[in-house]
Order: C-alpha cells, then structure tokens, then sequence
C-alpha cells in the first residue's frame, strides 16, 4: 500500500471533499463498509487520461447489491439493478456515472462461458481476478491509500503487460482477455511479458466458448484506439486472429521480390493505421482487401487480384455477419469494400456522368470513401503516391463542381413514382419500376432534366414498348 504523500497529483481531483467519488466513498463508509475506487478510474487517473465519453468511476465494496441500491439512492439518480445480481448497481452522482460492485472472488469452469459469481470479503482478492496488473490497482477513500499488490503502477510506468496471477489461469478464467490484451497493447503502449504471449499461444482455442458479442465489442475497441497496429500484430503473431477472424493472418501472402507483390496484411495495417478512429472506417480497412487471397493469379510475371473488391466485399459481409455487427455496419463497410478500387478508374478520366455515378453509389459514404481510398495508397514510390493524390484531388474537386450546379447528394429520377403511374396510367408494379429506373440512368448521364422533358422522354419510352400512356 502507498501512502496518501505519494499519490500523484493527477489523482487528486477524485479526492475533492465534494467530488463524486468522496460522495460515493462517504455514503459506504458512514454506513460502515469498505470503499475503494478501482480499475480504469485509477490506472486512467495515474497516466493522465481522460474517457472519451465522459468520466466514470468504479468502485469496490464489502456491501452486498441491497445495501449500495439503498445507499445510491440517497446521493444519486438513476440508479440501475441490471447488474445486480453479479454484485454491480450503478446510479449518476452529479452528472457522473458511477458503477459500485461487491468484492468478488468468482468461480470459474474451463467449460463455461460465464464465472459462478461468488463474492468476496477483501480488496487483494477482488484485484487478483482483475484481467491485468495495470487494473489491480485500487484507490481507498475517503482517506486515500493506494492498494497495488501486483505493482500495476511499476508496470504502467515502464510499458508492460502482465496478468495479476498467471496468464495461463486468468485465460482459462476469461479467454476474452487474451484480446482485451491486444487492445492494452495498442492503447497504452504496453509491452507483453514473454509468459503472457507464451500462454496466448498456447491456450487462443479457448476463445471459441466466449460469445460473438462480446468478441465483437473488445475488437471494436481495439480499432478505435489512436493507432491499433501494435494489437493487430500482436492477434496475428500469437494466431489469436485464427479464432475469430482467420481472414487476418490469410493476408499474410509471401513477399516475392520476383513478382514485386507487397505482404498484403503489413499493407492493410498500414491503411487501417492511416484511416480516421471511426469504426466503420477502420473495418473496411482491415477488410478491404480480404479478397485478395483468393484471387491472386500471376499474370506476365507479377501478381494480381482481379475482381478481389467483390469478393472481399462478400467475404467482409459474412464476417462482419458471425461476429454479430449490426446490420447497418455490416452493410457500410461492404459498400466500402466494395466500391474501394473505384478511383482508379478515374486514371482514365471520368465524365460527369461517372462522377454522378460515383456520388450516387457512395451515398452517405461519400467522405469515408474518399478517405479509405486515399489512405489505400502505402506505396514508397513518391511517383505513384503523387499520382493517386492528385487523381482524388481532382475527383473530390469535380465534386463540388458538379454538387454546386446540382444536386449531387440527392440524386432522384425528375419525377416521381406518382406522376409516372398518373401519366402512364398503370398501378403500381414492374412497369413503374422501370420507367423510374430509365428516367435515373437519364438524369446521371445528362444532368438535371426539367419536368417537360421528363414527360416527353417516358412518353417516348413507353411508346417503344407498346405502353399507351393516359
């Protein structure tokens, strides 16, 4: 334990008489229990950092769930019994989010997804089950002393990652922790200690009892971190990817000096480092050339990945799908997949009614797709990366070009599905559906098409197919 002249400074806004934490810690001890703050509040106070979504603070109790719902009650609001029954209430104290949970000292089956939740009498034993040294760490309020009986402090301080007890019985716990490393790794640039990657290695076949959702979720919050690469190594290194996104490491294709072909997935890492932290975006930058492994061939003496956008974009669906995304990220990133390669056909020139076509398939992912195509280009030739820069900048300027003199974002055939069916005089069905079709593809080729015209041009067109108009 640390005495309260050596804790640092940056803690000290938690230890404000009227802070929130010292509001929790008075209501549990005044009530005769045990208070500790605990976890990501301290290891996140100690570095400096703050929460992106606004701070939060964890505590560790002696008092059972009936007894902290009481006791928020009385300082807070809010108050939410999801948790309870695995010792956790939590409530708003002061516009702060604060999660108190009964010590713990859980139970685990090799065969079991979930701990058999039993709860503890002590501090040490609660952090002992904590996933790594840098979260064993407590602070006691409200007359603060720091409780790091597995020397998380040292460790944040010198860059390492270690499990409080021994990584290969805290895997076997909670497999997930295996990836949540990869995450510790990226964020707070943590080194692992050999014995954690060791066991890593040997025990990555337990992650197939933890669910997809919660896969899921610990992926996604490795590749919003400020620069994901170091845990996106370390899951293709160890063979972690194997378990739950096998596409990974299948990007691994042998670097040929021959053939002069990247290592695609040093590639890819590269791009998803480049892009923006946006979860969309990072996906379809680990995703956007999945295809490529299954559709390498050798062509006069160099590799390529013909049509590797469509199947990519398949393959990122059904991944994307098994690890439980939502179905509107799930169709984002695949449009992204899909429509990645397409600046370069602009090599060739584009015409405005490409430009249009481009906006249009785009849609709302117009600015994701401009960047993911513009942070595709890792080459070490200056010529080339020149070159794809100056094709974007040229293609982004027609844009606003194009979205000056007309509705570029907003492309809709000149009249609507009730004007054609009252024109042509038909019901709803297949008829209508391609005449509006028609008048589309006229609109992105010509530009905007006055309502006249659009009356004259589908009169034409059902006149060709036997459809007298009313």
């Amino acid at each position: 334990m640390v005495a309260m002249s050596d804790i640092p400074p940056r803690l000290e806004p938690l230890l404000a008489p009227d802070s929130p934490a010292q509001r929790v810690a008075a209501a549990l001890t005044n009530a005769g229990y045990q208070c500790y703050l605990v976890g990501g509040s301290v290891r996140d106070a100690l570095v400096g950092r703050s929460r992106a979504d606004g701070p939060e603070n964890d505590f560790a109790t002696d008092a059972r769930p009936e007894v902290i719902e009481k006791l928020l009650r009385t300082i807070g609001h809010g108050v939410v019994l999801v948790g309870a029954r695995f010792g956790t209430v939590s409530a708003i104290v002061d516009d702060v989010a604060c999660e108190v949970t009964t010590f713990r000292s859980d139970v685990y089956h090799p065969e079991s997804r979930k701990p058999e939740v039993v709860f503890g009498e002590d501090i040490e034993t609660d952090l002992s089950r904590r996933d790594f040294s840098v979260n064993a760490m407590a602070l006691r309020l409200p007359e603060p002393l720091l409780v790091d009986p597995f020397n998380g402090a040292v460790d944040l301080a010198e860059h390492r990652l270690r499990t409080p007890i021994a990584p290969d019985v805290s895997f076997t716990d909670d497999p997930l922790r295996m990836l949540r490393a990869a995450r510790f790794i990226a964020g707070f640039g943590l080194e692992p200690v050999p014995e954690l990657l060791a066991a890593v290695v040997e025990y990555r076949s337990r992650l197939e009892i933890v669910s997809a959702e919660r896969v899921r979720d610990e992926l996604s919050k490795l590749l919003v971190v400020d620069d994901p690469a170091p845990g996106l190594w370390f899951l293709a290194r160890t063979n972690l990817a194997d378990e739950f996104l096998p596409e990974l490491n299948a990007m691994q294709l042998e670097q040929d000096p021959i053939h002069h072909h990247k290592d695609v997935l040093a590639h890819t890492i590269a791009v998803v480092q480049k892009v923006s932290p946006d979860l969309v975006l990072r996906l379809a930058a680990l995703l956007h050339d999945v295809g490529k492994p299954k559709t390498r061939s050798f062509e006069h003496g160099r590799a390529s990945f013909h049509h590797h956008e469509v199947v990519g974009a398949r393959m990122a669906r059904e991944r994307l799908t098994a690890l439980r995304y939502p179905k509107h990220v799930v169709e984002d990133v695949t449009q992204l997949v899909y429509l990645h390669l397409r600046i370069h056909t602009y090599a060739m020139g584009w015409t405005d009614s490409a430009v249009r076509r481009y906006v249009r398939d785009a849609g709302p992912l117009l600015d994701q797709l401009n960047e993911l195509q513009r942070c595709d280009c890792t080459t070490r030739n200056e010529r080339k990366a020149r070159a794809l820069e100056r094709r974007m900048d040229d293609l982004e300027a027609r844009i606003v070009t194009l979205a000056a003199e007309e509705e570029l974002k907003a492309i809709r055939p000149p009249l609507d599905g009730r004007q054609v069916m009252e024109f042509l005089g038909v019901p709803p069905g297949r008829v209508i559906g391609d005449a509006l079709d028609f008048l589309l593809e006229a609109r992105l080729d010509e530009g905007p098409i006055d309502e006249a015209d659009a009356y004259e041009r589908l009169a034409a067109w059902a006149r060709e197919r036997g459809i007298e108009s009313a």
